[in-house]
Formats: C-alpha cells, sequence, structure tokens
C-alpha cells in the first residue's frame, strides 16, 4: 500500500479547519498548529453565502450548521432608515450565525475525520520543501504545508512572499448581542425585524450598523465608522452618538455598549503567488478583504476545499506544478471578488441597495464542489 501522505497547517481558523477536513477525509494525516492555547474563533456573527455552504455539505458540517442559524426573509437596504431596497435573493442560498458555532461545527468535523488539532503551537516558519518549524524548536517534514495563519502570517512571510496592503478610510466593530425583537418591535413595530437590514447614514457624519440576526436568540451587529471619526470609531461605542443617528436600535446598542470590541480598519490583502513548492497560502495570509460582500470567510473555505482536492489529484513528484495550477484556476475569482468588495468600502455605494445582482453574486453562485466548474464557466 502507498505510504499515507502528510498534511501540516498552520492556523486552526475556518480555512485550516476546512482544508484539514477534506484532506483527512480524501486519505491523509493532517496536523494542525493553533498558536493559542485553547480553541476559538475571534468575532461575533457571519454571513455564508452558496460557495461556502456547498463545502460545509461535502465536508459534513451542514446538520450541525443548521442547528442554530437562520436564512434570513431579505436583505434591506436603508439611508436615513428610508427603505432603499428588500432584495430576497431568490435562487441565491446563504445562512447567518455566530462566529462560534461556525467555528465548533468546523472543528466536530474535523476530529472526526482524524484530524489532529495542536493548541499552543506556534509555527515561524516554513520551506517551500515542505519542513515546518514551531516556536519550540521542533521541525517536521511534510509531504503539503499549508499556511491558514491569518494577516501576519508566519509561513507566508518565511518563505518570502511579497505582500501589497491596501488600507480603506472606514471600519468596524462587531457584537453579539441578544435579539430584543419584542422591544424592537415596540419601536418600530412594520419593521421585519428577522431581515438583515443595512442601515445607512451618509450626514451629517458617516455612521452605518449592520443587523444581521445570527439565530433565534442572538443578534450581530457591526458598526461601522470612519478611522478619522474619532468619536465614531471609539471603543467601547459612544452610547449617546450612535442612538441620537439611530434610535430605533437602542436596546441592542446598549447591551453593545456593555462591550470593550475592537475597531478593525478595513484591509485588502494581495501576494504575489499563493504557492512555493509544496506550501500553499489560504485565507487571510493570501487574500483578506473587506467585509462587503461578507465573503472573507467564503473564498477562505471554498480555496482551502479546492486545494485539498487539488493536493490529493497530484502525485509527490506533480504536487508543485498541481498546487500553481490549482492557483491558476482559482485565484481569479478571489481576485474579483476582493476587488469588488474593495470598491464598495472605498465609493460606499452599498448605501445605495440592491447590490445583489450581476458581477456581485458571482462568488455567492460559484460551485467549488463541482468537477466541472471551470468547464461550464470557459463554454
Amino acid at each position: 500500500m502507498a505510504e499515507t501522505r502528510r498534511a501540516e497547517i498552520s492556523g486552526a481558523g475556518f480555512a485550516g479547519l476546512v482544508a484539514a477536513t477534506a484532506l483527512a477525509q480524501r486519505g491523509w494525516q493532517v496536523r494542525v498548529h493553533e498558536k493559542g492555547e485553547t480553541l476559538r474563533t475571534e468575532g461575533a456573527g457571519i454571513v455564508l453565502w452558496g460557495n461556502s455552504l456547498q463545502v460545509l455539505d461535502d465536508i459534513g458540517a451542514t446538520h450541525d450548521i443548521m442547528s442554530n442559524s437562520m436564512t434570513p426573509p431579505a436583505y434591506e437596504t436603508r439611508m436615513d432608515n428610508v427603505i432603499q431596497s428588500q432584495e430576497t435573493l431568490d435562487g441565491i442560498r446563504w445562512r447567518t450565525m455566530t462566529r462560534g458555532h461556525l467555528f465548533n461545527s468546523l472543528l466536530l468535523a474535523a476530529r472526526e475525520a482524524g484530524v489532529e488539532v495542536k493548541p499552543g503551537s506556534r509555527v515561524v516558519s516554513a520551506t517551500a520543501d515542505g519542513v515546518l518549524t514551531t516556536a519550540d524548536g521542533a521541525s517536521t517534514k511534510a509531504d503539503l504545508i499549508v499556511g491558514a495563519d491569518g494577516v501576519g502570517s508566519a509561513v507566508r512571510d518565511s518563505l518570502g512572499f511579497e505582500v501589497r496592503r491596501e488600507r480603506s478610510r472606514d471600519g468596524i466593530t462587531r457584537f453579539l448581542v441578544p435579539r430584543r425583537k419584542a422591544e424592537l418591535s415596540a419601536l418600530e413595530p412594520d419593521t421585519e425585524w428577522d431581515n438583515v437590514i443595512d442601515f445607512w447614514n451618509l450626514d451629517p457624519r458617516v455612521l452605518r450598523v449592520l443587523y444581521t440576526p445570527a439565530n433565534d436568540e442572538e443578534l450581530y451587529i457591526a458598526l461601522m465608522a470612519p478611522a478619522a471619526d474619532a468619536e465614531g470609531s471609539r471603543v467601547p461605542i459612544d452610547l449617546d452618538l450612535w442612538t441620537s443617528i439611530f434610535p430605533q436600535l437602542a436596546p441592542v446598542l446598549q447591551d453593545a455598549a456593555r462591550i470593550q470590541g475592537r475597531y478593525y480598519g478595513y484591509q485588502t490583502t494581495r501576494v504575489d503567488s499563493w504557492t512555493r513548492g509544496v506550501a500553499a497560502l489560504v485565507g487571510d495570509a493570501a487574500h483578506a478583504m473587506c467585509p462587503a460582500l461578507a465573503q472573507g470567510a467564503g473564498c477562505a473555505m471554498q480555496n482551502a476545499y479546492t486545494l485539498a482536492v487539488a493536493a490529493t489529484a497530484a502525485s509527490d513528484d506533480e504536487l508543485p506544478a498541481a498546487l500553481a495550477g490549482w492557483e491558476r484556476l482559482e485565484r481569479p475569482y478571489t481576485d474579483r471578488c476582493q476587488d469588488r468588495s474593495q470598491e464598495y468600502a472605498d465609493t460606499r455605494a452599498m448605501s445605495q441597495g440592491n447590490q445583489f445582482t450581476g458581477e456581485s453574486v458571482e462568488t455567492a453562485l460559484y460551485e467549488p464542489t463541482d468537477p466541472h466548474r471551470h468547464e461550464k464557466a470557459s463554454a
């Protein structure tokens, strides 16, 4: 029998766990290194689209995901509390949930697939021929190395990838708070509070609240403000400021004001290549993006999955070329998603509504688990 191939993965986030699970399910021996002493995810809530939901279907995580998540009736956009659009997103699969729920579902799938997840193991370097070194000085030879270790990726930086970062003028602070649907309904009884509602205000100052129900009990809200606005970007939030602009959201803003929070500036990260030899980058290490299209995690998971498929199909000798071929086929989709997300962030054009049409939904409709997807695209 052929010897089992080994993959070493840096980073136990969404991309790392998807890559690990997909590889293990295809016969690889997989170990995931996580620098944190505990296994957890940062952030509050998340929106997943068809591309990433197909990946979850394939690795067997969907049943657990569905248990505590929801598909809102519509994506609603408002300017000065006047509805600009209500998009029911017919034909587009999507789901909202907490990031913790997604992480736990992916961790369960990885462990069921036989993945070894090692917390407290900080990767410091990797080589193109497959040697991964951790902070304790241990080095391991692998057939495949995956750098899924975020925007500050040690795998990427140790391999000498060229990195270019583009920063935008805005940023957000994310919170997970109770739904308080009855209290919100008392303030605005005609509002469908199960919708995702994108509240915008551009005058007298730029402030935005993205209201996203995650399940029956929890609400994800993201508060956007320019980095130059000291009051708007302050954490804990300036409750008087936010409720003066969005009084209908006072019950959930009051909860958010009790949370320390962290303000994140929008950023796009691009690298000259996603691969070096038998090492490959996925997720924020390779392609961090502005959250306008809610596809940062989606692209991370779709690329992690397709990487696992491409690596498995190649022999050891063919693997470097196979990884380069994987990037050549998959990267254009992510590059275009980065570009569109950056444009939306730069122009604030999402405030106009009706954004989930045409090219903007290319990534949401992408089918990473379809082996004939590229043939169909070129037909």
